[in-house]
């Protein structure tokens, strides 16, 4: 992307036209995540661009004035990946027995918009637009299609909790008696949601043209039955 000079330099105009542009590329961002109830939403997305952008801006700024010769333009930067990505730890969720994992999309989204905020800050304006847009449409629209097409998986990994462990033998044959193939199983070691409930995981295969969602209705109408969800 072709500017003026004065874009890249470190004045007045450039530091707060990078920095508005990390609001505006962190908001965008931080507005899909925040309008679908995941743990980082608008204002940390901003809150991480923007400092991103400021410690790349400070970067630029210690090299063309020389206050620290030599300095290394890439230095700050890493520290900057490094941070943002114990942030995004606090973002992921650990369920279903510790087996199913959620917010792994929301600490990457964080990630990059550190990225995006460290090519604004040191003026790779067109890197940092494309990116933006990508990330955008990626969180926003990629979805539908990413569950499309694991709905048509016919491999389903189940949490599930019993009353009693003596039901796990008649439980696995009503299983198998819908027609559903169980490829390995094992006993939950982690804290279970119910107080006296047998926590259960299960690697099955299903027969072709049943939906996921109608997997999980036929397993759950059997009694003794807690919970059940798809990991």
């Amino acid at each position: 992307m072709y500017l003026p000079d004065f874009f890249y330099d470190v004045n007045i105009f450039s530091v707060t036209f990078r920095l508005l542009l990390a609001v505006l590329y962190g908001g965008i961002i931080g507005l899909e995540r925040g309008a679908t109830r995941h743990p980082a939403g608008f204002r940390t997305h901003i809150l991480v661009c923007v400092g991103a952008t400021l410690a790349m801006l400070t970067n630029q700024y210690i090299c063309e004035t020389g206050l620290y010769n030599p300095a290394d333009p890439s230095r700050l930067g890493a520290q900057v990946i490094t941070g943002v990505g114990f942030l995004g730890v606090g973002t992921i969720l650990v369920t279903g027995g510790g087996q199913k994992i959620k917010g792994l999309t929301t600490a990457a989204g964080l990630w990059a918009s550190a990225c995006i905020g460290l090519a604004l800050g040191i003026g790779f304006y067109s890197g940092a637009v494309a990116a933006g847009f990508l990330v955008f449409v990626s969180l926003r629209f990629l979805k539908n299609i990413e569950n499309y097409f694991y709905d048509l998986s016919r491999v389903m990994d189940l949490y599930v909790e019993l009353d009693s462990l003596p039901k796990l033998k008649e439980y696995q044959k009503f299983i198998t008696d819908q027609g559903i193939a169980i490829q390995s199983s094992h006993l939950n070691r982690y804290g279970r949601v119910a107080t006296n409930g047998i926590g259960y995981h299960l690697s099955i295969r299903i027969p072709k043209g049943i939906k996921h969602t109608e997997v999980i209705e036929k397993l759950s109408n059997y009694e003794g039955i807690y919970l059940i969800e798809e990991i």
